[in-house]
């Protein structure tokens, strides 16, 4: 089931410095962004198509261009574009992405590593867990560098045009070294109309006040997104970006919220905003493109082409609906075709991608698509004959990317084969060549684990270790583990199950139960020993490799019966139900679902004990509770 835990992991192969040891697996995503030649006579475009150059053939690692010192609303290289990445809020909009503050920290922290100039940390004003996490994140990465540039990045905060979410954000992210508040309200005329229930004069009057008492706040960074923007009436767009500068707005991030536009149409507005907003030289262009069409890259890299110089995207593309334009997508086409986008650059380390993509998908529970761009688990798997022929004579007949340049990096050269006689040594070099550097803690703990598979199984693949690390290391914060499960069933009676947990403070709970087969049986007794009511919306298990002793990975998705998670939605302001994912490993699939149920139960828990804490929460659980009585 590596296709269900960790998708970036293709089948095994070896790209180390030996090409004469390199099996034929092997395939490469394909970069087609071409450049605009003919556009509406209101743009204007500038870029310009040039002839392919030798060195343009493939994507090579380039000498690494210094980051520009941070100024709000002017970079001092005019061909740097700021990477803003909202991982953590648009992203986390998913169904079923749900994050505890404690993975959220850890995500912005890798995300920090990897060098994104903002990290959209969240929605304050959406839940007190939400506020809580983006401050923890401000005062955290905010202000410690863990890079060796000593880069800190941006920390920025979502409101709404409304003072109440304002405070929210400068509340959480004021702690930050560099802190930013980011306002938006609608300017479509469906929207509007529809939805705000207001004149475009009165919109206008509440975006400038609202970024001018953002600044008043003390908040030298605001950023304002005039909402559906793609479908917006330009003459209207100008002059309530020409008022929301004069406020103060440093950036002005231009959404296609709907994913309706393409991407001459999205290169066009970009070019007129900055020919016909007066004041834009005193402003940052940012894009925001969302995926309804599958156009998200591609609009982003014409608002790039057309001089916006940040891009606000996800890790894999996450967020509302279909998601939002791709990080890695976005930045390896800018890194690859560098020279036909007039040398544009981004301060991105790509070698930390495939670590971070794997990372946003154990936490959030959002799996990518097997053909999914740079991370997908066939991008770098390819059995074609054609291919291999072509690969067998030259590489560059068909690789236009090397995965050392994201950080993939599979089969040493030394031909070690993990199994049951492998030490923690051998086990610990695998780790770190396949991206994981953990702490010794973490080590031992996991070659625990390892050690229970290796007796069972003659070789130990890379995708097994991967599996057994995800259920091991990328796990919430433990309140209850599993001790025992015993599990009968068939035709000859009824399915049961004999589950025993353990607390987090040692406490020993044991608990049986009969169901429809022995996976219910063991979700009704693990339900009959935590008593919080959920409900399970999604099941899914997977094998990871082929064969009767391949390892089990299960998927669930939960929900809380309870109004206590009721966070509002960010562009809606309705609130809505939470829910929750969790992974388990395992060789049995029993035990393997109830690792994973587990998981997600450990990380609702997590939340509800947050909220708790508030005032505002505590009031909302007491009013659950007494509305269940």
């Amino acid at each position: 089931m590596a296709s269900s835990i960790i998708l970036s992991s293709p089948k095994p192969y070896y790209f180390g410095p030996n090409p004469s040891r390199s099996p034929l697996r092997l395939s490469f995503p394909q970069f087609y962004y071409k450049p605009i030649t003919t556009t509406p006579k209101s743009s204007s475009l500038s870029f310009s198509p040039k002839p392919l150059s030798k060195s343009s053939i493939v994507c090579s690692s380039s000498i690494p261009q210094s980051r520009p010192e941070y100024i709000p609303n002017r970079i001092s290289d005019p061909n740097y574009v700021r990477v803003f990445d909202t991982t953590l809020r648009d992203g986390e909009q998913s169904p079923g992405a749900t994050m505890t503050s404690g993975e959220k920290l850890v995500i912005a922290k890798q995300l920090s590593r990897l060098g994104v100039d903002i990290i959209e940390a969240g929605f304050p004003a959406s839940s007190p867990d939400d506020l809580d996490a983006v401050r923890s994140i401000a005062i955290d990465v905010g202000n410690n560098p863990v890079r060796e540039d000593g880069h800190i990045p941006v920390i920025c905060g979502l409101s709404r045009c409304y003072k109440k979410d304002i405070d929210a954000a400068w509340e959480a992210v004021k702690h930050a070294k560099k802190p930013r508040i980011h306002t938006f309200i609608a300017t479509s005329e469906i929207h509007m109309k529809h939805k705000l229930r207001k004149s475009k004069e009165e919109v206008v009057k509440i975006a400038s006040e609202m970024v001018a008492y953002a600044r008043s706040l003390g908040c030298p960074d605001v950023e304002f997104s005039p909402e559906d923007a793609g479908r917006s009436d330009r003459e209207f767009l100008y002059h309530i970006l020409e008022e929301v500068i004069k406020a103060g707005a440093t950036t002005l991030n231009i959404p296609d919220t709907v994913g309706y536009n393409l991407p001459t149409e999205f290169g066009s507005l970009i070019s007129d905003i900055k020919k016909n907003t007066k004041g834009i030289e005193n402003a940052i262009i940012s894009t925001h493109c969302q995926n309804d069409l599958g156009l998200a890259t591609a609009n982003t890299l014409g608002g790039v082409a057309a001089g916006a110089r940040q891009v606000e995207v996800t890790i894999n593309g996450i967020g509302e609906r279909a998601g939002n334009a791709s990080l890695e997508e976005v930045v390896l086409t800018i890194k690859c075709r560098q020279d036909q986008m007039e040398g544009v650059y981004t301060g991105i380390t790509t070698e930390h991608i495939v670590m971070t993509s794997k990372m946003v998908q154990e936490h959030s529970g959002l799996i990518v698509q097997p053909h999914k761009a740079i991370v997908g688990a066939n991008a770098f798997a390819h059995e074609s004959g054609i291919h291999q022929d072509g690969m067998l004579k030259y590489k560059g007949t068909y690789e236009i990317i090397s995965p050392e340049d994201i950080g993939l990096v599979r089969t040493n050269e030394f031909g070690i084969v993990l199994g049951k006689l492998s030490g923690r040594h051998a086990v610990k070099n695998k780790l770190i060549e396949l991206g994981y550097d953990i702490s010794d803690k973490e080590l031992q703990d996991f070659f625990k684990r390892y050690k229970e598979v290796a007796e069972k199984k003659k070789r130990v693949t890379d995708e097994d270790i991967e599996a057994l690390l995800s259920d091991e290391i990328f796990q919430p914060e433990v309140i209850w583990s599993l001790g025992e499960i015993q599990a009968t069933c068939g035709t000859l009676g009824l399915s049961t199950a004999t589950v025993k947990l353990i607390s987090s403070d040692g406490e020993e709970k044991v608990a049986c139960a009969i169901g429809t087969g022995p996976v219910d049986a063991a979700y009704k007794a693990i339900d009959s020993i935590i008593q919080v009511p959920t409900i399970l919306r999604e099941y899914g298990m997977n094998a990871v490799t082929e064969g009767i002793d391949a390892i089990a990975t299960t998927r669930v998705v939960i929900g809380a019966d309870t109004n206590i998670i009721s966070p509002k939605h960010a562009l809606t302001g309705q609130t809505f139900s939470r829910t929750f994912s969790g992974s388990g490993a395992a060789m049995d699939v029993v035990v393997s679902s109830v690792r994973a149920y587990l998981s997600a139960l450990n990380k609702m828990l997590s939340f509800v004990t947050v909220v708790k804490a508030t005032p505002e929460g505590n009031k909302s659980y007491q009013n659950s509770e007494r509305s269940s009585e």
